[in-house]
Parts: structure tokens; C-alpha cells; sequence
């Protein structure tokens, strides 16, 4: 099996190939497909994914540092990466026939998902579910050959496993950031999902799913709150280093107008940058502690207590503020160069933006959360 350590060198090989195409990502509003075959190519979409399918099985924060390497060099392809790869390791939690059912003709297939329920409507029938409605946000979509949506079931809320012969993309990534995502939205007119392609997010939640019993690995031991949005956040830790980069790079010989001197020797540009590298290391030790701690204990069959699960969601907020704070002060410091599209600096300021909106990484209702906890009261959101 390829080491944790040789998959994240290869991520960082991609770097400055990811760096020149991510102006053709925003352009093709999808990641490059020369992008998608360099991944394949790296093992970097099978690192999580249970080896009984082709994966490689290490341990799901693997995820979060291949990200941050990657998203050094396009936020886009971060994101696309985090997904893909998060979601094959999510496929591993359905029950046993929808895992033979998704892999059987690839080790190499994708996974979109359309995670809000609001526009979808569920009816059950013999056998199953019919599902149809419009999901947005849906990463990936146009080279997945699989979505994921979600919906209310009877019992509460559920993700539902639909090919791509059961529902059509409808093109609305028009976006000021990511835009290399191609987060289009998923329409389904009427499909039948068979029960063995359900699954509960209760059973996600508690990490009780099939693939505890399937797999028995440490990954399908975590409650999916503590671990998930780490694997978006990782995102915006690379962008954030990218942008650090991006500016060193522009500063370094970089002179103000009309005799103005160096702008590497101006005490404003260096203390800015001394608080935002702060910044993106905090953010960095944040998931490394968080993610370690939480393998550890998944390992020794011990279940997070709720004051561990609202901290797990607090720093993942947390960390992503962290970064977009790091990258709006070089931005505000880079000068008027910083705002055309040939500047790569723009380009992390828009996207890590566009990442921050994510409802997993939202400060503020999460920050209520662990308010509540912390003062002896109990959380009103099922996201914890």
C-alpha cells in the first residue's frame, strides 16, 4: 500500500501544474480533465476508499492534508478533490449490496452530492423510495457518475444513492468563486431508489452505519459532524498558503510608484504578513490537533462526548475564519496589481470566500452551538 507520506508528496508535485490550470478551471467552470486524470494517476481519489473496492484504506484525515497540498495551487480542484475523495469514503457507510452496486464497473468512479432536502419531494413505495426535486451546490457533478441526495424520509432525514441515468444537471454555476467547481444543481423528474440505496444520517451521526460491520475500519467509527467539515476546511488552509505564497512571491522584488523604495522593506507589508502566516499556522495545528484526537479515540472504540463534538465543529468554523482573515489582510496590502485576473492572489481571495459560505463552515450558528453546550444547555441543531 502506498504510505500516507509518498501520497502527500505527490499532492505537492501537482502544485504548479494545478497553479497554471486554474485560470481554465474558471473558464470551463469544471475541473480540467487533465486535472482529473493527474489524481487518478497520483492515487490521491482512492486514499480513503475501503480497499475491498480498490482504495487504499488509510485513515480518513488523510483527506484533509491532501487537500491543504492541493489547494495551494487551485482552490477548485481542493474542493473537487475533498469531495470525491470524502464521498467514496462516505459511499463505504451504505449498506453492503449499494457498495458492490457503485463500484461495479470502476474502482475509479465519482460521487456528487446534493446534500440539502428542501426542494426535494420523497414518497415511499414497495421496495423503496420515488424521489424527485432539484438539488444545488452539487461539486463535481459533471464528471460523477453517481449523486447523492438528500431527503426526509418517515424516520427522519435521509441520503439517497441515484445514478446518472436517473437525473439530468442543470448548468447555474455562474459564481464569483470556485467557480472551477461546477457546483450545478442535480435534477431528478421522477426515480425509484431502492431501500439498499438509502441511508440514515441519524446512523451517520452516531457512526452506527453498515460500514462499521462491512469494513471495521477506524473511519467508520466517527461521527460524521466531527470529521466532515474538516475535510472542507482543509480547503481553505491551502488556499490560505497558496495566497502566502502568491504574495511572497509578488512583494519580493516588487517596488512602490515614484521612488517609493522596496515593498519587502515597508514595516506595514511585513507585520501583515507576519500576523496572517500566524494565522494560517494556528489554523494548520487547529486540524492537526483535532483530527490526530479524533483518530486516536476511533481507534480505541471510544465515542466523542458532546462537549468534544460541539469543540470538533468549533474549530472547523474557527479554522476556516482563521484563513479568510490571513488572506483579506495580504489582499488589502497587495496594491492594484493584486485585482487583475493574471494575479493569483485574487484569484485564493475569491475562492476562499466562496468556501467560507459553505453551511458546514458558518462561525455563527456553530458558535451558538458551543455557547449552548458550554453553558449547560442542550444544542438545537441535529449538526453536532
Amino acid at each position: 500500500m502506498t504510505e500516507r507520506e509518498e501520497l502527500i508528496q505527490r499532492a505537492a508535485e501537482l502544485v504548479p501544474v494545478l497553479r497554471q490550470r486554474a485560470a481554465l478551471a474558471e473558464e470551463l467552470r469544471r475541473i480540467p480533465v487533465e486535472t482529473i486524470d493527474d489524481l487518478r494517476a497520483a492515487e490521491l481519489l482512492r486514499a480513503t476508499q475501503p480497499v475491498r473496492f480498490g482504495g487504499l484504506g488509510h485513515d480518513a484525515d488523510l483527506v484533509f492534508n491532501l487537500a491543504a497540498e492541493l489547494g495551494r495551487g487551485c482552490g477548485s480542484t481542493s474542493w473537487c478533490y475533498a469531495v470525491w475523495a470524502n464521498h467514496n469514503c462516505i459511499m463505504g457507510m451504505f449498506p453492503e449490496p449499494a457498495q458492490e452496486e457503485y463500484w461495479a464497473e470502476s474502482n475509479d468512479v465519482l460521487m456528487s452530492t446534493g446534500f440539502n432536502p428542501a426542494g426535494a419531494q420523497l414518497t415511499p413505495v414497495d421496495g423503496g423510495y420515488d424521489i424527485s426535486g432539484q438539488w444545488d451546490f452539487a461539486s463535481g457533478c459533471d464528471d460523477a457518475g453517481w449523486v447523492v441526495v438528500g431527503a426526509t424520509g418517515p424516520e427522519g432525514p435521509l441520503l439517497l444513492l441515484v445514478p446518472k441515468s436517473d437525473y439530468t444537471i442543470g448548468d447555474t454555476w455562474f459564481v464569483s468563486g470556485l467557480r472551477g467547481t461546477g457546483s450545478k444543481d442535480i435534477i431528478i423528474e421522477s426515480a425509484f431508489v431502492p431501500i439498499h440505496r438509502s441511508l440514515s444520517m441519524r446512523d451517520m451521526g452516531s457512526a452506527q452505519t453498515s460500514g462499521r460491520r462491512v469494513h471495521g475500519t477506524v473511519n467508520y467509527r466517527i461521527p460524521f459532524w466531527s470529521f466532515f467539515p474538516f475535510t472542507l476546511a482543509s480547503t481553505t488552509l491551502g488556499m490560505a498558503q497558496g495566497a502566502l505564497e502568491a504574495f511572497e512571491m509578488s512583494i519580493g522584488d516588487g517596488v512602490f510608484p515614484a521612488g517609493g523604495g522596496r515593498k519587502a522593506e515597508a514595516p506595514y507589508i511585513q507585520m501583515q504578513l507576519s500576523e496572517a502566516a500566524a494565522e494560517v499556522w494556528a489554523a494548520s495545528r487547529i486540524m492537526q490537533y483535532d483530527s490526530q484526537e479524533i483518530m486516536d479515540r476511533a481507534k480505541q472504540e471510544e465515542m466523542p462526548s458532546l462537549d468534544d463534538r460541539v469543540r470538533y465543529r468549533r474549530d472547523q468554523t474557527y479554522m476556516t475564519r482563521l484563513c479568510v482573515r490571513a488572506v483579506n489582510r495580504l489582499f488589502e496590502v497587495s496594491g492594484g496589481h493584486a485585482l487583475f485576473d493574471s494575479s493569483a492572489l485574487q484569484r485564493y481571495h475569491r475562492d476562499i470566500h466562496a468556501a467560507s459560505h459553505h453551511v458546514a463552515l458558518h462561525w455563527g450558528p456553530v458558535a451558538e452551538q458551543y455557547g449552548r453546550v458550554r453553558l449547560g444547555l442542550e444544542p438545537t441543531s441535529h449538526w453536532v
